[in-house]
């Protein structure tokens, strides 16, 4: 046997490729054609695959491009939109004018005050709005425009920091119950379809300079103003023990409920340093939760009101901004809007205590939301708001008119039902059945009927009188039981009815208006400061050692509320009855002697019942500006046609909104 031969050696070859006249030199041309040669190796399906994505992505960038190009577009046109939409063009009037004076300094002349269009005067036996053509307190470039962002900020001293910042509570109306972004940009719609106008103008004239106790409310104003400037400058509320503040939502409340206030006080300076950390500071885009009830009456309803009185654009797109960052609240599957949303991130939701909402916050957001609607020609607002109040009309667990406190967002029914009261979480709901009514030119009778049945079951259900001076108030009623207990808060009802009155509602109305305000007002003069208790309970049975009015130990704070003086204005502009100014006086003068801190501000207190101790809560909540003054001055003004009944309707925070004239 022979071995196996070896195996043979291995042997590497190198081609080349040799070309006649031609050299290597990694020419495009080469590259093209091994690429070329590279695409026939693929199979037809790995072929047909990029063909397809790069039709695809030649698509995107085409649809891409038509977008970047609507968008720069708008850009481009919008400082001709805008344009139109400042009231300082020449020859031009804004879509909704001015209607009071550019405010002065308190004890300004005559002189100093700018002057009027001239406008023809007419006969008429009722007054319209005012239109008064004036100018704006912003700055406005040569060509017509506003120029926010060139405006220099005059900040005040810096503020201390935060204290004590509460994340987790809900508050009605200022008092703490429980613990508990996808926008649109604004888009002002100049000529929008379907549109209200505004009653006829009235007659222009300066406003009356004002008289004394119109400088008591301007200077007591600006001793508020001046602790929240020093101590709490762009923040939510002052502190005014403490000389700090404090955040809720962290939007400079107190200043944004203000603006109206400092404008209708004459408060020039006041108004525009306010305006400028409007333009230059105010910013929406914040992850924080806001209350839609409490940020639309407050800070929507704010704006909007800045905006009819001064004619400044500028209070209209920020309103519009806001109102689109709400509208997330409404997404439930009831339509019944959740009561907390997401500014930033556009989520919503419940309260951490409960899974409903309060009927009150629920149905007390329509004024503002159709006034949005009205202004910007964008119908979601109005839409939105509306179909909550036909819901609510619609629904059964109502006892002769009379409403419960909570509502379901999901299944959008009355929970904890056979609990009736006008007071926290069911107060606005009755108010806003009248102003909505009033607002769109008293044509939706829907609201008209229920408000005149919600009157008739108060009188029948909730009302009493106390021993031993008969004092007419409104109690509760829970399952069958009635409870002599009323909330401050219910003295709205006065004003509202004598409001109702004012605008042709039946006169026995008024009877019970008076006699509800001779209640509200002795439930600040019983008490030993002159002021109201949170709650009061009455004595409905004759005891010779007792008074109408008794107050338990947990009720007996008072937090600079407005109701009582509210009433007071409402009541004085139908019946002309100089004691409601007096007793709007007195409440004043106690305020000033029990709630006033020497630094700045005023604080609400602990105690009413004694004026030795009256105990300051070191908290100066923004309605005491927003409404509490507002109502003060407005009240002691000589002049009916100054934000006239006829032409106004304030909503639940005082600010004033224009009547629509029917169309």
């Amino acid at each position: 046997m022979y071995p196996p031969p070896p195996p043979a050696p291995r042997q590497d070859f190198i081609s080349v490729t040799l070309s006649r006249g031609e050299s290597y030199d990694n020419s495009k041309s080469r590259r093209r054609r091994s690429c070329w040669r590279k695409w026939k190796q693929l199979s037809r399906l790995q072929r047909n695959v990029i063909l397809f994505l790069l039709a695809f992505l030649i698509l995107c960038g085409f649809l891409s491009y038509v977008h970047m190009a609507d968008q720069w577009k708008a850009l481009s046109s919008r400082p001709e939109e805008e344009q139109k939409m400042k009231p300082e063009v020449p020859g031009l009037k804004p879509a909704n004018p001015p209607v009071l004076p550019a405010p002065q300094k308190a004890g300004a002349t005559p002189e100093d005050s700018p002057k009027m269009w001239p406008q023809k005067s007419r006969k008429h036996f009722r007054r319209g709005p005012p239109r008064l053509h004036i100018k704006a307190s912003n700055s406005v470039s040569k060509d017509g425009t506003q120029d926010d962002a060139r405006e220099p900020e005059a900040p005040p001293r810096d503020a201390p920091q935060e204290e004590n910042t509460q994340h987790a509570v809900i508050s009605w109306r200022g008092a703490v119950i429980e613990p508990e972004q996808n926008t649109e940009l604004p888009s002002r719609r100049a000529e929008a379809s379907a549109k209200p106008y505004l009653q006829a103008a009235r007659m222009q004239k300066e406003p009356l300079p004002p008289n004394e106790r119109q400088r008591g409310v301007i200077e007591a104003f600006l001793h508020a103003w001046k602790g929240y400037r020093k101590f709490a400058w762009g923040h939510d509320e002052l502190k005014p023990v403490s000389r700090s503040f404090s955040e809720w939502f962290g939007l400079g409340l107190t200043l944004i409920d203000a603006l109206d206030t400092m404008w209708i006080l004459g408060l020039k300076q006041e108004f525009e340093e306010a305006r400028k950390w409007v333009s230059q500071k105010l910013n929406f885009k914040k992850n924080v939760d806001v209350n839609l009830f409490e940020s639309t009456i407050r800070i929507l309803g704010g704006l909007l009101s800045a905006y009819h009185l001064s004619g400044d654009s500028l209070f209209l797109r920020r309103a519009e901004d806001f109102g689109n960052r709400l509208m997330p609240a409404f997404a439930t599957p009831s339509k019944i809007p959740y009561s907390d949303v997401n500014i930033g991130t556009g989520e919503a939701h419940p309260p951490q205590w409960t899974s409903d909402s309060t009927v009150a916050e629920v149905t007390s957001i329509q004024l503002e939301f159709r006034e949005l609607s009205r202004l910007t020609g964008t119908k979601k607002f109005q839409e939105a708001a509306e179909e909550v109040t036909r819901h609510i009309h619609s629904l059964s667990g109502k006892k002769d008119g009379l409403v419960p406190m909570f509502i379901n967002t999901h299944s959008g029914l009355f929970t904890h039902p056979g609990v009736f009261t006008l007071g926290a979480r069911a107060d606005s709901y009755y108010e806003y059945l009248l102003k909505q009514w009033i607002q769109g030119g008293k044509k939706e009778t829907q609201l008209l009927d229920d408000y005149l049945k919600a009157i008739e079951g108060i009188k029948t259900h909730l009302l009493r009188h106390s021993q031993p001076r008969k004092l007419t108030f409104v109690g509760e009623l829970a399952h069958g039981r009635f409870s002599a207990k009323m909330d401050h808060l219910v003295c709205f009802l006065p004003g509202t009815l004598a409001l109702g009155v004012h605008h042709g509602l039946p006169a026995n109305h008024m009877d019970l208006a008076q006699a509800l305000m001779e209640t509200c007002y002795q439930m600040n003069r019983q008490m030993e400061t002159g002021l109201s208790p949170e709650i009061a309970h009455f004595n409905l049975y004759p005891r010779g050692d007792r008074q109408d009015v008794e107050v338990k130990p947990a009720d007996r704070h008072n937090l600079l509320r407005p109701e009582t003086v509210e009433s007071l204005f409402y009541l004085y502009r139908v019946t002309r009855d100089r004691k409601y100014q007096d007793w709007g006086w007195d409440i004043l003068q106690s305020f000033n002697k029990y709630t006033r801190v020497p630094s700045g501000g005023y604080s609400s207190i602990n105690n009413v019942q004694d004026s030795h101790r009256p105990e300051p809560r070191d908290k100066m909540e923004s309605f005491f500006l927003g409404e509490t003054l507002k109502y003060l001055y407005l009240l002691f003004s000589d002049d009916p046609d100054l934000l006239s009944l006829d032409s106004y309707v304030f909503n639940t925070e005082a600010h004033p909104l224009p009547i629509w004239a029917p169309t």
